[in-house]
């Protein structure tokens, strides 16, 4: 096997490959290493970000906390903003990995599949071959469940990606407590998420074996992966533009070591993510007509949806104190338990249209310890945003407008789920495990001091200590320190109030979908077909989450390697066909 020096230089981009992919994350990973199975073909796998080698992964992505967020912008996009809301302008930096593995290397590996109605939904929109019993087999193929692998009609058990949850018998008291208060609201033990699809409180399941991350990367692209002579693996390296003979793709051009190589190719296949694939394919003449002549573009191919239907999760936190003697016992890695998938009483509401993660630790600090928090989102949004160019540099970052809770209703199903998980917190089930709830929005003084510095752990250890001291002082500090929000009570006790807070502060649960949707030929805001073939063009493919035709109710990463391996799957049988005709 090569060395990663081998992998930073780029010494074989002269080569031509069967297929190049654009993308190391979640999908790129899946599809190099289905693609090489077969040792005739010839692959490329291009990732900007840095490797992650085998067995000799930073502590920070291995670990089963999500810490990685805690590092800076090391293994993100140090430059990507998007703008939130619509009626309000200011941007937020927002969390798009940039690092073998992409987001599995640095999400909070939850394996959430959604419900089957997610994926009919994918047909019914125009995505042939992708309902449920379509894609089960493919989410099956990609995991082995260590839990549920016994239940082999919705479960797989020799996949690479291992689905782990924290045993009842495991949970501390605020996890008992919080699923009794559950149950009291109304929500049973569904137990396995991913095969029970009603709503209930269960053990999230995570991507972790022995107590560790499992990302794409290490999946995937195993050392006997890596040793496959067919599959080049080339970090460090920017793909800048994919290179066109008219309307067919033939191959990309790469920024590696300080120099620009052109690298032939069969087929392209683009893995770059909803917000980085289709500002490529802007780049390259596909797109909106008014997009591109706004940057002197020459039109290749007019694909009106290219960019548009952007999709995310918007969330907020609850947050309360942790009694000392119900803090996270060391025995224990995850802090997250109990996970909640319900529906709002609101008049625009959708089957399962909401979801609560909690987490009995909310960081790795002394107030991090002493703070439970409660993320509920809503899981089902109408809201839909757009992914625009800012100039044709291949180094700039796409003009990104989420429009979160832009939609009639969104804001209000939100406010519904914020009054049930804050009627959980404030019942009798949790008084004797936590204290002083408290809303919080995740503001730039909050990430920064979120960082791991000596500076940090100092300040955060002191406030700490200090939330420990009489209650007048725990008050104080709650209300002055650790919450920028209202307090709960008045966002209660006020419905307009809460519904302005949330279409001002809520945020991306880092969600994002659906800019290149899959759909018919004859559907004008389509971008690629059920295969990921992009309309118009030839030989050039998507195979990421922008593809999805609509947001599901999940974590989603699980659907995005899903994806990634029912169409490596599908360019497989489809190169032996063409070589059997």
């Amino acid at each position: 096997m090569m060395d990663r020096s081998y992998h930073r230089d780029g010494a074989a981009l002269g080569n031509r490959f069967d297929y190049v992919i654009a993308g190391g994350g979640s999908a790129g990973c899946v599809a190099a290493a289905r693609l090489s199975e077969n040792p005739a073909i010839r692959v490329l796998l291009v990732e900007a970000g840095v490797d992650t080698v085998p067995g000799q992964e930073p502590p920070e992505i291995r670990s089963p906390a999500p810490t990685v967020i805690f590092h800076g912008t090391r293994y993100m996009w140090p430059d990507l903003r998007v703008i939130p809301f619509k009626e309000r302008p200011g941007s937020r930096f927002y969390e798009q990995a940039r690092v073998l593995g992409g987001g599995s290397s640095i999400n909070a590996q939850v394996g959430n599949r959604g419900i089957p109605d997610d994926y009919d939904e994918w047909e019914r929109l125009g995505a042939a071959g992708w309902g449920w019993p379509d894609v089960l087999p493919f989410f099956r193929k990609l995991e082995h469940d260590l839990d549920y692998a016994g239940n082999a009609e919705m479960h797989g058990a020799d996949g690479p990606i291992p689905l782990y949850r924290v045993p009842r018998a495991e949970w501390p008291e605020f996890s008992l407590r919080l699923a009794a208060a559950a149950e009291k609201a109304g929500l049973r033990d569904i137990g396995d998420q991913n095969g029970i699809f009603s709503d209930g409180y269960f053990a999230p399941a995570y991507t972790n074996e022995n107590q560790e991350r499992v990302s794409a990367a290490m999946a995937y692209l195993t050392p006997a992966v890596r040793a496959r002579a067919n599959l080049t693996i080339v970090t460090d390296s920017l793909v800048t533009r994919i290179d066109f003979a008219g309307q067919r793709a033939i191959g990309v051009e790469v920024e590696t070591g300080g120099r620009i190589v052109h690298v032939p190719a069969g087929e392209v296949i683009l893995a770059l993510g909803a917000l980085q694939t289709p500002a490529m394919l802007m780049r390259a003449g596909i797109g909106p007509a008014a997009v591109l002549a706004r940057h002197g573009i020459t039109p290749r191919a007019v694909r009106e949806g290219v960019g548009k239907n952007l999709r995310d999760h918007p969330g907020t936190h609850l947050c309360a104190l942790v009694k000392p003697q119900a803090r996270m016992p060391k025995r224990l890695k995850k802090s997250g338990h109990v996970a909640l998938r319900f529906t709002s009483s609101n008049a625009a509401s959708l089957p399962s249209d909401l979801y609560m993660h909690s987490g009995l630790s909310s960081g790795w600090h002394g107030v991090g310890r002493r703070v439970a928090y409660f993320y509920v989102w809503l899981n089902k949004s109408r809201s839909t945003g757009e992914v625009v160019l800012k100039d044709t540099d291949p180094h700039s970052m796409p003009l990104v407008h989420m429009n979160l809770l832009g939609v009639d209703g969104d804001a209000e199903r939100l406010a519904d789920g914020f009054r049930f998980i804050a009627g959980l917190l404030c019942g009798a089930d949790m008084a004797p495990v936590i204290g002083h709830p408290f809303a919080v929005r995740f503001s730039p003084f909050i990430r920064m001091m979120s960082q791991v510095r000596r500076s940090n752990r100092l300040i955060m250890g002191l406030l700490g200590r200090l939330l420990d001291g009489p209650a007048w002082l725990r008050r104080f500090l709650v209300s002055n320190v650790l919450s920028n929000a209202p307090s709960v009570d008045a966002l209660l006790r006020d419905p307009a109030r809460l519904k302005r807070y949330l279409k001002r502060y809520a945020m991306s649960v880092s969600h994002v979908t659906c800019t290149c949707r899959m759909g018919r030929a004859d559907d004008p805001m389509a971008v690629v077909d059920a295969e990921g073939r992009v309309y118009g063009v030839e030989n050039l493919r998507v195979i990421d989450a922008s593809v999805m035709p609509s947001l599901p109710r999940a974590n989603t990463n699980l659907a995005t390697m899903m994806i990634a391996e029912k169409m490596s799957d599908a360019i497989l049988r489809g190169r032996t066909v063409r070589r059997a005709g």
